[in-house]
């Protein structure tokens, strides 16, 4: 009977943890990407560790009204970045593969998300 009573715990604590939502995970690594500074200078921005699974619409250039696109991501995460050409994931995109990926500065972005 002990035995039994044993086995039902163990199938129950088994199945908590199956239910129990897992954290976002993040690509390991930097994802990095050119926007145009204050002084119209290039600057180099970086996202280390990014989180995958979810859009990230980078802030420098947020708003088409006011900023240029950033452009020439290179992708050095171990996720696939796909990077997109308007803010919130939208319009045309384009796929970085892990590791290696890259852009030339004719690849405008101001999104991008992370997928396993």
């Amino acid at each position: 009977m002990r035995l039994r009573n044993a086995a039902v715990a163990a199938f129950g604590a088994f199945t908590l943890l199956l239910a129990v939502p897992t954290s976002a995970s993040a690509a390991q690594g930097r994802f990095e990407y050119t926007v145009v500074g204050l002084d119209g200078s290039p600057l180099r921005v970086v996202l280390d560790n990014p989180s995958s699974e979810e859009c990230i619409t980078l802030p420098e250039v947020a708003d088409p009204g006011s900023s240029e696109p950033a452009h020439s991501p290179r992708n050095r995460t171990d996720a696939t970045a796909t990077v997109f050409t308007e803010p919130g994931c939208e319009g045309d995109w384009f796929t970085l593969r892990p590791f290696t990926g890259y852009g030339s500065e004719r690849l405008k972005l101001r999104s991008v998300v992370f997928s396993r």
